[in-house]
């Protein structure tokens, strides 16, 4: 009673593989057969044996019996379709197959759901031509012995020793597939691993590295009034120059300066750097320049406003040499953003400044021909003469008309006194006739004193108005020099290039332990993937 549970258990544990033994009839040799020999009668070969007949119903209780899992009956009813076989039903398409002589549960019949038939297909009764396996059960040879064995085990021990048999088999397996995978790691990702630790550790050049920082500061009080003001002596306000600083230091145009200068591309060409991180000696610019980007990093840190600097090479004091280099061309490069912005501010403060001067110079030179001109330099002032002295004789001719009326009312005027005093009055209107003929010529006519003062006031008034343009252009000129020199930006080294004593590259440890990961990780997910195709193919 106690053996039942573990028949059964073992019955289930083998259904994954192949169906179960069933109870086996003693059978007649077909006709036209040699009848078998004595041997053979004793003890049939499991190749004679055959499926014991019996009810549909009661083939079926046992098949479900053996507790197969729903996978095994979708699997067994595939195989029954492909063997061109009509179930009623997946226990019923196990019984049929069983009945045909094939294990729906082999890896060969599975992979035939996928794989068209051939012409020699196992199940029709003929032997595979590849791996010879029968599937109809045949008659045992003549030429072995199958005579009962004297020693009979029990059934208990019968499944002792075939559970035994069945976890040797699986530690068999198990040690298999785990010497494959051991083999698989070490080819694809051990002996990988493997010759990069050798690179780096036996055959990879040293290289030094040089390490500096600096940063660009703007004059003081620069930034002006408004927003630019608040920005004003922190690192944003030249942040867009450090940016370009950054990428000029990172450009093909810095690394043909310093391969004009100090010969970047012959220090890389040198045979004592190993073959992977030499140049060639005919390398072109973009092959250099990639060593370039490899051997020159320039960090910009946006909270600081710092620039941060490393140079590799294969000598320490080539190193410094490089990183003194590149900081002189950010220096230069830096003054001449600035230099240009101011250039081209004073230039155009400097023309206006030079065209006013040249207005008020020619309106003085205007006002001086004029006056020329007219051979006086104040015709105003030879106009307001003459018109005192009209004046002047007209109050005298005044006085001696009423002289002379009075001499002339007397009843025996004085004769001389008269005659005195109209030669005074004939005098006088001579010298107002004159003198209001030049009055009249110098307020008539275009060359007239009265339009030279006109055109003299006019010059006067343009020399004015050009003297003040001149004072705002020299004032615009001086603010302007101001403005500029506010736009000054100096490049300061914190941190000065000092040459190392120890090599920085390559890490060994750290290389080595990265290149392990990435040959890990390709054949991890290599393996994942045909995993899962494997799985696609056999489900």
């Amino acid at each position: 009673m106690t053996t039942k549970p573990t028949a059964k258990k073992f019955r289930i544990k083998r259904t994954a593989r192949r169906p179960a033994p069933q109870p086996e009839a003693p059978q007649k040799p077909p006709q036209g057969d040699p009848a078998p020999t004595p041997q053979a009668k004793a003890k049939p070969s499991k190749e004679n044996k055959k499926p014991a007949k019996g009810s549909v119903t009661a083939e079926l209780d046992a098949i479900r019996a053996e507790g197969l899992t729903d996978r095994q009956l979708r699997m067994a009813r595939r195989v029954a379709h492909k063997n061109d076989l009509t179930p009623t039903s997946d226990l019923d398409a196990v019984r049929l197959l069983r009945q045909k002589g094939i294990d729906p549960f082999q890896r060969s019949n599975m992979l035939e759901l996928v794989v068209p038939k051939t012409a020699n297909e196992p199940g029709d009764g003929k032997p595979d031509a590849k791996t010879g396996r029968i599937q109809l059960p045949q008659t045992t040879p003549s030429t072995k012995h199958t005579l009962p064995s004297t020693e009979r085990l029990s059934p208990a021990d019968q499944r002792s020793k075939q559970i035994s048999d069945i976890q040797r088999d699986i530690t068999r397996r198990r040690r298999r597939k785990m010497g494959l995978l051991l083999a698989r790691l070490a080819f694809f990702v051990f002996l990988p691993t493997f010759v990069a630790g050798w690179y780096y550790y036996t055959i990879a050049t040293p290289m030094f590295s040089t390490k500096s920082e600096f940063l660009i500061l703007q004059a003081d009080g620069a930034g002006g009034g408004g927003f630019g003001g608040l920005l004003s002596g922190t690192q944003f306000a030249t942040a867009t120059d450090s940016i370009a600083v950054q990428g000029f230091l990172t450009s093909k145009a810095a690394m043909l300066k310093l391969d004009e200068e100090h010969g970047f591309k012959t220090h890389f060409t040198q045979p004592e750097i190993d073959p992977i991180q030499r140049l060639t000696e005919d390398a072109s610019n973009e092959d250099t320049y990639k060593v370039y980007k490899k051997n020159v990093k320039v960090g910009y840190d946006p909270t600081e406003g710092m620039i941060r600097m490393e140079i590799i090479a294969a000598d320490p004091q080539v190193s410094a040499i490089f990183s003194e280099a590149l900081i002189g061309f950010a220096e230069a490069r830096i003054n001449s953003l600035s230099a240009k912005k101011r250039d081209d501010q004073m230039s155009e403060a400097r023309a206006g400044f030079q065209e006013a001067d040249q207005e008020r110079r020619s309106a003085q030179e205007a006002l001086v021909n004029l006056q020329l001109q007219g051979d006086t330099l104040d015709p105003q002032a030879v106009i307001v003469g003459l018109r005192a002295q009209i004046n002047q004789v007209e109050l005298q001719l005044l006085e001696k008309d009423l002289q002379l009326a009075a001499l002339l009312d007397n009843i025996r005027p004085n004769q001389s006194r008269v005659d005195g005093v109209q030669g005074d009055v004939r005098r006088l209107n001579t010298q107002l006739s004159a003198l209001n003929a030049r009055m009249t010529d110098a307020s008539q006519g275009e060359n007239s004193l009265a339009q030279l003062n006109v055109r003299i006031q006019l010059a006067q008034a343009d020399l004015a108005t050009r003297d003040m343009l001149l004072q705002s252009a020299l004032q615009q000129m001086e603010q302007t020099r101001v403005e500029a020199n506010r736009q000054v930006r100096y490049l300061t080294v914190s941190v000065e290039p000092v040459p190392s004593q120890e090599p920085s590259y390559p890490r060994k440890f750290e290389n080595t332990l990265v290149a392990f990961l990435v040959f890990a990780g390709v054949y991890l997910m290599v393996s994942l993937t045909a995993s899962i195709l494997r799985e696609q193919v056999t489900s």
